[in-house]
Parts: C-alpha cells; structure tokens; sequence
C-alpha cells in the first residue's frame, strides 16, 4: 500500500497524515475524514510507525523499515513507514518494491506537478516513473493534494476549530479572524489557542480579535472601505470614530485605508480563484481579501479609485504640512471627500502655503 500527500497547507497536511497512519495502524478504512474534527497528531507516539527524511536518508533505508520487524513487534502488527520531504526521494523504485504487507505513505508539503519534469536517464526504458506522482501512480497508490482553505470555507473551519478546542467564538469574531489571518491554518490554529488563553472561558469577541491578532484592524478599515463606496458617510464616520477610540493611528488608518483602494483595484480584475492567488502574492494580501473585496470592486471604476488615491495622498500630505486644524480632523474631511461629500475635497488646501509654527 502506497500513499502521497501534497500540497502547500502544512497544518492540514498534518491532520490528514494522523488520520491516515491511525487508520492503517488499526485496519480501518482510509477515506479522509473531516480535518476540521481532527485534534492535531503525535506520530512519534505511535507504535509501529517507522519515519524518515528522503532529504538524508537513502532509498535503501526506507526499504528495509517496510521489511523489517522489530524485535518486539507482534508476528500481525501492522507496519507503517512515514517519508517527510518526499519531494526529495531520488530513488524512485523504492515505492515499485516496497513490500505488500506494509504501508508506505509519503508527505511533501508543496504541490507536485505531474508533469514529467525530472528527466530519466537515457539508459532507463521508456515508461519508467521519473516523478513522484508518475512512480505512485505505476504503483497503483493512492494520491490526496491538500489545498489551502478556500475562502468561503474559512468561517466553517475557524468554528469547527474553536469548538474543538472548547473555545467560544461570537460570529463577528469568526469573521473579524478569517480577515486578519486568511487562509493559513496553522496560524488559525495558534490564534484560536491565543484568544482562549485571553478570553478564560468567556466569549471571544470581534474586539478581542482586534487587540490580539495582528492585521485585524484590516478588517474594521475595510468596513471603512465599503462605507465609503457605498458612500455611506454617516456609517463611515461612527467606523473611523470606532478606530480611533481603539487607539489605532491617524497615519495607520490611512495607509491601511490606500491599502484596501489596491486591493479594490486587483479585485477588479479578478476573474478566477487562480487570479486572487496570484494577485494576492502580488500585493502581499490573501486570496480571502481579494475574495472579499469582489463584491465592493463591480461599484467602482478605475476612475474611482484613482480619486480615491488622489483624497488619500492630499490628505496625507495635510496632516504632514500641518495644514489642517489637527490630523484627526484632516483624516475625517479625507474620508467625507471619499464619500463624495461637497467642500470635504482636501486638494484644495494643498493650493495654499502651509502655516508656520
């Protein structure tokens, strides 16, 4: 029995690889079960699992775990060989003679194409396996790709997550964490652990989230941003009030605020999942972000948003030339002029000579 995990989501590769060697070690059957559900595994305390790293060990190392028993092995005990870094494994015949009796299961935590893209050598016979999937699939394994969280899954999975851990979640928590952290599961998991730790039983709020998880401000500028789209003034000013209560930075709010304008300018030009992926990268942001702000991005036209740069840079250059009366007071013209209110335009101060103190 052969067995490839792949792909670029560690955490959940992770939990899929428990699940798996526990259910060969006991002889069920080895269909994934639901990850969400999954307490995160302790391999190296299981009996009967052999591991290995294709980085420095040979070929010949991982056959003989799958011939070998161990002096104090039962005659029927089930014996699992684990590969890490199966993307490294140069000697691919190891999987065609791996022994029937046992499970061989190899992990690579990135996505492998299946692509003939290692060349054999000339002396090998044609239709020999010069990839990993090619040498799995000639063995008749199985083969599982984890792929990262999709967006509109994330809401489920940070649930499934917290009440696992015994952690209550209020709804705006759930999407205030799916903003801030995207979809990263391993960093799901350690903010879930940080904000039960905090809250001590109580309900996690959206709050909560904003004071302990980094980039969550993010979500509460970009309730700022849909204001303003909207053209919203009245919910737009009670948010930027809300931020600043909470301590968050003039210069802060702004720059976050042209950052959420970018991310509304590749938004609309998305076309498919691939596009948020490689437009997410682009900008350093999360494909959730670019999901999210779709939606808001069919409002506005190129013509918007370059106004909207044009707002953010001439009130960033009031509040540094000291032209208005204090820069609270220029960031909120700068966020009625995005709103598209009369007499807010800050542009026209940046015509006059700034005053000398």
């Amino acid at each position: 029995m052969v067995f490839l995990l792949h792909g670029e989501d560690s955490f959940r590769t992770r939990l899929r690889l428990g699940d798996l060697v526990g259910a060969l070690l006991a002889g069920r059957p080895t269909a994934s079960s639901d990850l969400a559900s999954l307490f995160e595994p302790r391999i190296g305390a299981l009996l009967g699992v052999s591991r290995h790293d294709a980085r420095t060990e040979p070929g010949a190392a991982i056959t003989l775990s799958g011939q070998a028993q161990g002096l104090f092995d039962a005659i029927d005990e089930r014996r699992v060989v684990l590969v890490e870094h199966a993307e490294a494994l140069r000697d691919l015949d190891v999987i065609a003679t791996f022994p029937p009796d046992a499970a061989l299961v190899l992990v690579a935590v990135e996505r492998l194409q299946s692509s003939r893209a290692r060349r054999a050598p000339r002396t090998k016979a044609a239709g020999t396996p010069t990839t990993l999937i090619e040498a799995v699939e000639a063995a008749g394994g199985a083969i599982e790709r984890i792929e990262r969280l999709p967006s509109g899954d994330l809401p489920h999975w940070i649930a499934a997550r917290a009440r696992l851990q015994r952690i209550a979640l209020g709804s705006d928590a759930v999407s205030a964490l799916a903003s801030a952290v995207g979809s990263d599961a391993e960093r799901i998991e350690q903010e879930l652990g940080k904000l039960g730790a905090y809250a001590a039983g109580a309900t996690v709020t959206a709050a909560d989230v904003r004071m302990l998880v980094n980039g969550a401000i993010e979500a509460d500028v970009f309730e700022l941003t849909q204001a303003v789209v909207r053209k919203d003034a009245k919910t737009a000013i009670a948010t930027l009030e809300r931020l600043l209560a909470e301590g968050n930075a003039v210069q802060q709010i702004l720059a976050l605020l042209l950052w959420q304008f970018r991310v509304l300018l590749f938004a609309s030009a998305m076309r498919s999942n691939a596009d948020a992926e490689r437009m997410a990268k682009a900008i350093r942001s999360t494909p959730f972000a670019i999901a999210r702000a779709t939606a808001f991005a069919r409002r506005i036209t190129r013509v918007d948003i370059v106004r909207a740069y044009e707002a953010i840079y001439a009130t960033d250059q009031v509040i540094k030339t000291g032209r208005a009366e204090s820069d609270v007071a220029a960031l909120t013209l700068g966020v009625l002029d995005l709103c598209g209110i009369a007499n807010a335009d800050l542009r026209d101060m940046l015509l006059v000579e700034p005053p000398r103190r």
